[in-house]
């Protein structure tokens, strides 16, 4: 063999072969393939994880439903304002009530997030609220809170319908 022929394939000896090329590709999109899923697992945390569990509390059998809520009923323009759920930063807008005790609400998460359905009701002397989420992630997750006038509050529980979970909630009023 020619010193010409020996250096061309000394020269090609510097180039790994292919199979040991491929390794180093393999692990680089491996890596990237667990930063993604850990990533999605962090944002899917603080989606659905943004409260505490409670046990799920059993319905109480009522005889009649709660009476509407009237807009000349004392407490209803209490309801009025905006509240913040102060273990997440969600806010629940309530800006009307009319007669009938249907409520024009905003929830922010901080985005919004769509109402489908709010309205207070009075169970005797007590003002109780619920609201309705139909959104992404909220498939009909729904609050239901009573109004704590002696601490300015709602409170009350959270069904968060995406993981069938309960939650006890507490929003309180914004200055």
């Amino acid at each position: 063999m020619s010193k010409q022929r020996k250096h061309t394939r000394s020269g090609n000896a510097t180039t790994p072969p292919a199979g040991t090329r491929r390794a180093p590709v393999a692990a680089i999109i491996l890596v990237a393939a667990v930063i993604v899923a850990l990533l999605g697992v962090g944002w899917w945390r603080s989606e659905y994880a943004d409260t505490r569990p409670t046990a799920p509390s059993t319905p109480a059998i009522a005889t009649r439903p709660p009476a509407p809520m009237a807009a000349t009923a004392p407490g209803v323009q209490q309801l009025k304002g905006k509240w913040l759920r102060p273990d997440g930063g969600y806010i629940l807008d309530i800006r009307d009530v009319d007669a009938s005790g249907k409520m024009e609400a905003v929830y922010l998460n901080p985005r919004p997030i769509h109402v489908a359905r709010a309205e207070a009701t009075r169970d005797g002397a007590a003002l109780q609220v619920l609201v309705e989420l139909r959104a992404p992630g909220y498939p009909g997750s729904t609050y239901t809170l009573h109004y704590e006038p002696q601490r300015d509050q709602l409170a009350g529980s959270y069904f968060q319908a995406a993981l069938q979970q309960h939650f006890a909630v507490v929003f309180v009023r914004m200055q």
